[in-house]
């Protein structure tokens, strides 16, 4: 089963947004990665994802989850029926895919 992972905030400057939410919201900074940063409220287990991307891609909610064996998910719930446009997605930075919703929402599948 998957389980919720974080969620993408789009942003002009990555760092100076977590710059923001560390200092007015007292959010700890943890990962960043070139165009990304992430912050969490203090005691949360929520991660919030500051992705810098222009323009916000249409349908991508940026709310991700995450899986112990993504290849297995897909098949799962694409034997559910539920969608996958692109299938699993091979990125320099990892595998991840996108399912999508009846109403085009799209959410982030990533592996734990």
């Amino acid at each position: 089963m998957h389980r919720f992972g974080d969620i993408a905030i789009v942003v002009k400057d990555a760092r100076a947004s977590s710059k923001w939410y560390h200092e007015k919201l007292g959010w700890t900074v943890g990962a960043s990665d070139g165009h990304w940063v992430t912050v969490r409220p203090r005691g949360s287990a929520v991660t919030f994802h500051l992705c810098e991307h222009r323009p916000l891609e249409r349908g991508n909610t940026g709310i991700g989850f995450v899986t112990d064996d993504l290849r297995r998910e897909v098949r799962r719930l694409t034997a559910r029926g539920v969608r996958f446009p692109k299938g699993i997605v091979h990125a320099e930075w990892g595998d991840f895919a996108f399912f999508r919703d009846p109403d085009g929402n799209e959410f982030w599948l990533l592996p734990a």
